[in-house]
């Protein structure tokens, strides 16, 4: 399997520069490139990558979406004193050439490419190129945007003609549009491109009306092309979760990309003076951790735009961090997307039901964006002396976001553990673990005794389970000192140990503990604390709610198309609502999912409690021990399989629990009726 993480970076992509005065373009400086190294290797992150030279993209490589007459412009550039480049610059909305821009955008070109040639070859699991120019605004005969080639948009062509493959996912998390992107493929069902932007009914640029939720492709190409308009600035993470929950997770999975590229712009990143939004660095620590759950780990990283350096510096840190396998940091702020995103939300699903199975039964129905639209009648004319104003407002918050970033991260970032994962001496362990997972020493037989009768002799009643909980006392106890990220045990019964375990967790500290059960069990634990918060989803059982504090739901008779509406709709959600402190998953008996279903929920869970997961399994499963322990270390998980839609009786049975716990959890909110 493949490992490690690339990082393609070339110092002559800083070369690049503006030349005259240019108020629009005067943000696009070669520090954007320079400065993200640097801020990676101030975390150490840059050794610890695989490093891939940069190489030139070749003409016959750039002419796979770009034409002749494009190339050739851009190739006379290279000689033309700095009035003819000023000229041909004003020919494109938002460009300017230098002589070195026609080398360093074929460098970006090479970089994204060797990129993609060392994930497809399994040389690394994935990577990152740091590059300039961008490239998702560029069009097949123009450059725009800053953008000369489309670097994201060759290196998905070069990846299909190279490697054969019939499935691409592109994600642009850049604030913009990139409509480079979507013209080139919009028409291609092999590519499924993903764009969330800032749009305010078409006032931001690029102001096209095809950048809207209702673009969805064209001809073959319907329902390949996915726009999400943030119709007002300020979005938070909250907001890109739900669109990811909501929206775009859901699609992936169905889709099954063979690659995932991502259009990697920061400027929707908190402090961003294109942006205005309010998303701190760590969000796209969780957005790259469940893109790496798609396509068995295959995922590139392209740099395109993000124009406040300390806020790119920490993003690009974030997603590469990511990447390496790192636990995530905790998401912050309050966990409820705001009304105007989930209007966009609920048009984007009402607009591709037509062409996608997982929506095939969901109440879907277009919504007039009310919470928006009224700030149209306000609409002022901008004048100079107001425009100055903004320019010293902007350099004043670039200040503020500085301080807050420099405080924010020390607060989030924290040591990683010394052992990602760790299990105690038993059969399965010695003979079927994984090489990585590390053996701790068993807790003492009379220690355990002494534990057990001290706390829990009501819930163990033989010796055989009493034995089995050494490893529960041992593993947590370590994952609470930060000695071990997450933890793996078999037991005789999940249930109970998983019981002991969430009582256990208390007593040690443990404020917020989320349990998910698989399969058949029998204890309902008892966590004798009113003020302990414990979240437990029951699934493949039937709904009970205990109390508020104590929430236990059950999903009735799921089987493995029922998954995703099950754990995108609404297990992560209510999940990320909540934000625990640990995740405690048992795994029990008679179950309807199989092997690559839980793994692969026990990976979508590490986006959680700072990857803090104890997984209990029933001791028969050494297959599933094999396949959680794997996922627990970060390994890429295995395929699905092929996509079959839930029931219309599944997915209003999913659709029930949203709007009955959507007011107390609202990141479950995705519709207009709220």
């Amino acid at each position: 399997m493949a490992s490690g993480t690339a990082l393609v970076y070339d110092e002559e992509m800083t070369t690049h520069k503006l030349l005259w005065s240019d108020p629009i373009c005067d943000i696009e400086v070669p520090e954007r490139l320079s400065s993200s190294y640097e801020q990676l290797r101030s975390y150490h992150l840059v050794e610890r990558c695989v490093h891939v030279p940069a190489r030139e993209g070749s003409e016959e490589e750039i002419l796979l979406v770009h034409s002749l007459e494009h190339l050739e412009v851009a190739k006379s550039t290279q000689t033309m004193n700095e009035e003819e480049l000023k000229r041909v610059s004003e020919n494109y909305d938002a460009f300017f050439f230098h002589p070195s821009t026609y080398r360093c955008a074929r460098l970006a070109v090479g970089a994204a490419l060797q990129l993609v040639d060392a994930v497809m070859s399994g040389t690394v699991r994935n990577g990152m190129a740091l590059v300039r120019p961008p490239g998702h605004h560029s069009q097949r005969n123009a450059a725009n945007g800053f953008c000369l080639f489309n670097n994201v948009a060759i290196a998905a062509e070069y990846a299909k003609l190279k490697y054969g493959l019939q499935r691409i996912l592109i994600v642009d998390w850049d604030v913009h549009h990139g409509q480079g992107i979507q013209y080139i493929f919009e028409e291609d069902p092999s590519v499924l491109y993903f764009s969330w932007h800032r749009y305010e009914h078409q006032e931001f640029w690029p102001s096209l009306k095809e950048s809207d939720y209702d673009a969805v492709g064209l001809g073959k190409g319907k329902g390949f092309n996915i726009n999400l308009p943030w119709n007002k600035i300020g979005m938070g993470n909250s907001d890109y979760l739900a669109v990811f929950f909501h929206v775009l997770l859901p699609m992936a999975f169905e889709f099954d990309p063979e690659l995932v590229i991502v259009s990697s712009g920061y400027d929707s990143g908190i402090g961003d003076p294109e942006g205005q939004m309010n998303a701190t660095p760590e969000v796209f620590a969780h957005l790259t951790h469940f893109l790496m759950q798609l396509a068995n780990g295959k995922l590139c990283v392209v740099l395109e735009g993000g124009y406040h350096l300390k806020s790119l510096g920490e993003s690009v840190c974030m997603t590469v961090k990511t990447l390496l396998g790192d636990p995530v940091p905790q998401i912050t702020g309050e966990m409820a997307p705001c009304l105007s995103a989930v209007e966009s939300i609920q048009n984007v699903r009402a607009a591709h039901k037509p062409y996608w199975k997982w929506l095939a039964y969901e109440d879907t129905s277009f919504l007039q964006n009310l919470s928006t639209k009224s700030h149209l009648l306000k609409k002022t004319n901008s004048n100079p002396s107001t425009e100055h104003e903004s320019k010293i407002t902007n350099n004043n918050n670039t200040v503020k976001v500085e301080r807050f970033l420099e405080l924010h991260m020390k607060n989030i970032l924290f040591p990683v553990p010394p052992i990602k994962t760790a299990t105690t001496r038993s059969e399965a362990s010695e003979h079927f673990l994984p090489e990585h997972v590390q053996l701790v020493k068993e807790m003492d037989k009379t220690e355990i005794k002494a534990l057990v009768s001290g706390f829990y002799a009501d819930l163990v009643k033989e010796d055989k389970t009493l034995l089995s909980l050494g490893s529960v006392f041992v593993i947590l106890d370590k994952i609470l000192k930060k000695e071990v990220c997450n933890g793996i045990a078999a037991s005789p019964t999940a249930a109970l140990s998983a019981a002991v375990a969430l009582r256990h967790s208390v007593r040690l500290g443990f404020q917020r503990v989320l349990c998910v059960f698989v399969g058949d069990m029998q204890v309902i634990p008892d966590t004798e604390d009113g003020d302990l918060s414990v979240v437990l989803f029951y699934i493949w059982g039937f709904i009970f709610l205990l109390t508020n504090l104590l929430l236990l739901l059950f999903l009735k008779d799921a089987e493995g198309n029922d998954f995703f509406s099950a754990v995108l709709g609404f297990i992560l959600p209510v999940a990320y609502s909540y934000q625990p402190n640990l995740t405690v998953i048992a795994v029990g008996p008679n179950r309807n999912l199989g092997i690559n279903g839980i793994s692969l929920l026990v990976a979508l869970l590490q986006g959680l409690a700072e990857s803090r997961i104890f997984a209990v399994i029933e001791d028969t499963e050494i297959s599933l021990m094999q396949s959680v322990a794997k996922a627990l270390m970060g390994a890429s998980t295995p395929p699905f399989g092929i996509y079959v839609p839930p029931t219309q009786e599944k997915v209003n049975k999913i659709k029930a629990l949203r709007d009955q716990f959507q007011q107390e959890w609202k990141m479950l909110q995705c519709s207009g009726k709220l």
